[in-house]
């Protein structure tokens, strides 16, 4: 068998995100997940995911924000008119390495590990990025160093799959991703962090892919050690006021409690890790 991460992102994001994260780790579906810490109610939520029963070990990291135009608890890494955090293209853009102050996302990241400790006692078991703002190039260094100092136990989610030749025949959004995160996971490996030995998850939530037909081969692709990303959610209106994925939080989350989600793990020979 081999054990894997089943990784829920963007707790804290809404109260029904929240929500349906809690209920599935007690149901035993996840055994990870990263917190928002720019939002408010975060003591409250962190009690909550802290009290909450899993019948697995669970981990808890940091869902590292550095887009998205909500208020950072900082400095957003790049001048923006009304002082929000960017739009993930401007990260990702040719020219953010000229635009993106490094001191500014040291200290945004600082400011977000540092709410993470006040809200758990204690820092991340690992850190990953919203919109997977980590592994943009003109983030990626400085995104490893601020970890590797605050945190050195910790390990940071790199995106690619198992085998470097997967990025040929993958969809373009995995392919992008994956492509970032070979430099990514040759930095952090360079500080001493850890990474995850293969991950899978990401799709085109536009598109019209099932989640209950992604989900199994999500998980089969999946190496030792490997992190697939999910972000089940129950709607509601903080929620729709914050993302555009909205819809999609519920197909997730039906999936994920359902029988189904033993089927696709066992036909995988998979376990939590």
């Amino acid at each position: 068998m081999k054990r894997v991460v089943v990784c829920a992102d963007d707790y804290n994001l809404s109260p029904g995100v929240s929500k349906a994260i809690r209920e599935l780790i007690a149901m035993g579906r996840l055994n990870a997940t990263s917190v928002m810490t720019i939002f408010p109610g975060l003591k409250e939520e962190a009690k909550a995911l802290s009290d909450t029963p899993s019948p697995a070990p669970i981990q808890i990291g940091l869902h590292l924000t550095l887009s998205g135009g909500f208020q950072p608890l900082a400095s957003p890494p790049t001048a923006t008119e009304d002082g929000k955090l960017p739009d993930f293209k401007a990260l990702f853009s040719p020219l953010a390495l000229l635009k993106v102050s490094r001191k500014a996302v040291a200290l945004e990241i600082e400011a977000q590990m540092k709410a993470f400790e006040g809200a758990f006692g204690r820092m991340p078991d690992y850190v990953d990025g919203h919109q997977h703002c980590h592994i943009a190039p003109s983030v990626r260094r400085t995104f490893v160093e601020t970890v590797a100092r605050l945190a050195p136990k910790a390990w940071v989610r790199q995106c690619a799959p198992a085998q470097k030749r997967a990025l040929l025949t993958a969809d373009n959004k995995t392919r992008v991703i994956g492509a970032f995160s070979i430099a990514l996971a040759r930095l952090a490996k360079r500080a001493g962090l850890a990474v995850n030995s293969s991950f899978s998850g990401a799709y085109e939530f536009a598109g019209s892919e099932r989640f209950e037909d992604l989900f199994p081969r999500f998980i089969d692709e999946l190496t030792d050690g490997g992190v697939v990303m999910v972000h089940p959610g129950f709607i509601d209106d903080v929620l729709r006021s914050r993302d555009i994925l909205v819809e999609r939080r519920e197909e997730e989350r039906s999936l994920l409690a359902s029988d189904r989600f033993h089927t696709a793990m066992k036909d995988a020979q998979a376990t939590l890790a």
